[in-house]
């Protein structure tokens, strides 16, 4: 079977008797090219099927009308909120969001990259897989502007959009200590992780400062999925007597130990108070509802994308690091003040 040469720019102009710098015009949407020759030259092109390369155009005009987005967990609603932000932001001006996802591993996180950076985008915003190597990511990015979000990389001198991590940790280890609970995990999340690294600081800051070491079987880690971290619930329970409250890395892990203490018998809020990180739309729906770190992940997105487009616009400017701030939002996961720790399977409960 002969294959159809594609048709070119060169053809339209030549059918519509036309330059072909005014069938360019034409596709880029100028409004130099008067009415009538607008209309003869889109009808050519639909007649023709002409399919526009934009990605060669991108090339040719040394611009780009997408931005890549590359996250680290397309299961975390948190990430749905974020690229509807950071949609929401590209698109009033004028850019649509290409999307990718690693699933926190640094090999796919290359592989996504090398394909998106096919598409020549303006810039790229990038919330790093685990275990990610910043010189790597630096070498497979190139010049291309990169805006990272939330977790640190090595490597070079990056834009980065941070949270309030260790302060948000901090403020929830303090609103379990003032709840009367003072031993109390750290559940979650995976150690190489800045995020991670810095939100256990703020817990085992606000431990100190209570008079309180923390143990070691106190700190259980897992994958930031809800899955993990309903199996790794057990962990809690190993030694005797166990924790009576966690610091949840995120809201996922929060809700996935939810889900392991109900399968234990155990009541969340009643029997055993945690917090979350991320205040996700479904953190006020769950049962109880969870106490947790509200982030506005949908402003972050806006936040993220503003950013980088600035550095896209002004591309020899210093680099910019900006965190963001957190606020605790308290509902009847962290349960009620106790007067003195419980048991592992109380008779004096304390009420969400």
């Amino acid at each position: 079977m002969t294959r159809q040469k594609a048709v070119t720019v060169n053809d339209i102009a030549r059918a519509c008797d036309v330059s072909r710098a005014t069938v360019s015009l034409v596709l880029r949407g100028s409004p130099l090219v008067n009415v009538g020759t607008r209309a003869r030259v889109e009808a050519e092109l639909k007649r023709q099927r002409y399919v526009y390369n934009r990605a060669a155009a991108n090339l040719r005009r040394r611009t780009s009308s997408s931005v890549a987005l590359v996250i680290n967990d397309l299961s975390n609603p948190f990430f749905a909120e974020f690229a509807a932000g950071v949609d929401e932001a590209l698109g009033a001006e004028g850019y649509v969001t290409l999307l990718g996802s690693t699933g926190e591993n640094p090999a796919r996180q290359q592989a996504v990259l090398d394909s998106l950076l096919e598409h020549g985008p303006a810039g790229i915003i990038l919330s790093p897989a685990a275990h990610s190597d910043g010189v790597a990511v630096r070498r497979a990015i190139g010049n291309t502007p990169v805006l990272l979000f939330n977790r640190a990389l090595t490597g070079g001198d990056w834009d980065f959009l941070a949270l309030e991590n260790e302060r948000g940790a901090r403020l929830a280890t303090d609103h379990l200590l003032a709840l009367g609970h003072r031993r109390i995990a750290f559940f979650g999340g995976q150690g190489d992780s800045s995020s991670c690294r810095q939100r256990r600081r703020g817990y085992v800051e606000a431990m100190s400062s209570a008079g309180i070491a923390p143990e070691a079987a106190w700190h259980v880690e897992c994958a930031p999925t809800r899955v993990d971290a309903a199996h790794a619930t057990p962990a809690l329970f190993e030694h005797d007597p166990p924790p009576t409250a966690a610091v949840c890395y995120n809201d996922n892990v929060a809700l996935g130990l939810m889900l392991g203490l109900q399968a234990r018998g155990t009541r969340p809020g009643v029997d055993f108070a945690l917090t979350g990180f991320d205040d996700i739309p479904e953190a006020a729906l769950s049962t109880p509802p969870l106490t947790t770190l509200s982030v506005d992940p949908r402003a972050r997105g806006r936040q993220a994308a503003e950013l980088l487009l600035q550095r896209v616009r002004s591309p020899d400017a210093a680099p910019c690091n900006v965190v963001a701030p957190v606020t605790l939002v308290v509902r009847g996961s962290s349960g009620a003040s106790i007067s003195s720790e419980p048991a592992p399977n109380p008779s004096n409960r304390t009420s969400a």
